[in-house]
């Protein structure tokens, strides 16, 4: 029975540096995190400009995009570990016990009602003509997460700086068209890079806390 391959064999992700990602395939992505706006609590005419100003934005674009909706569960544990502390300073007993009664109830109904935090990205590809590299990128995923700067054997320093003003320029184009909307956007560093596929890689969801006795 042939061996299953790894996670990393499943995944396409080579490497980042300096923002920029690196697909097995040999093609760069970047991504553009967007912020998000009430659409439904806008009046008629403010919803109809929204979607004429969309429009106009997606016909501006001349080369491709993937919108991505991420969803994970709202974690809601630094914000119960607040109540808590300031609950462990009351001398009022029956503050510290409706206190705790809080707690309870908030991680009941975070239970109940799966509160879920939507994060907004698009992701910006980029072909180029693969690059040979002599042993130097890192061989599976695990390279990306190293906090220490990526070791850029087989890709000149000035390659990879044209690499992310081309993806700049496209990231540019896109801030400019999503402001009219009333959307913040930025392109995503090396380091909010390496933090959100860190997330998505490695999934870690707070078990509940729990009010003191």
């Amino acid at each position: 029975m042939a061996n299953a391959p790894s996670t990393t064999d499943l995944i396409q992700l080579k490497e980042i540096i300096d923002g920029v990602i690196f697909l097995k395939d040999g093609s760069l992505r970047g991504v553009v995190q967007i912020s998000a706006i009430n659409f439904e609590l806008r009046s008629s005419d403010e919803q109809m400009a929204i979607l004429q100003q969309y429009a106009s934005f997606l016909n501006s674009i001349d080369f491709p995009i993937q919108m991505i909706v991420h969803s994970r569960r709202f974690d809601i544990s630094e914000y119960l570990q607040n109540v808590q502390a300031a609950s462990d300073q009351l001398t009022n007993e029956l503050l510290k016990v409706q206190a705790g009664e809080y707690i309870r109830f908030i991680n009941e109904l975070s239970s109940l009602s799966n509160i879920m935090a939507k994060n907004f990205y698009i992701a910006l590809p980029m072909s180029v003509t693969p690059i040979k590299s002599e042993g130097g990128m890192f061989s599976g995923i695990t390279g990306i997460f190293k906090k220490k700067p990526a070791i850029k054997k087989g890709i000149p320093d000035e390659q990879i700086a044209t690499y992310k003003g081309q993806l700049q320029q496209r990231a540019d184009l896109i801030i400019g068209g999503l402001s009219g909307m009333g959307l913040r956007a930025h392109m995503l560093n090396q380091e909010e890079l390496l933090k959100l596929f860190g997330e998505l890689y490695n999934p870690v969801v707070p078990a509940p806390l729990k009010a003191n006795a």
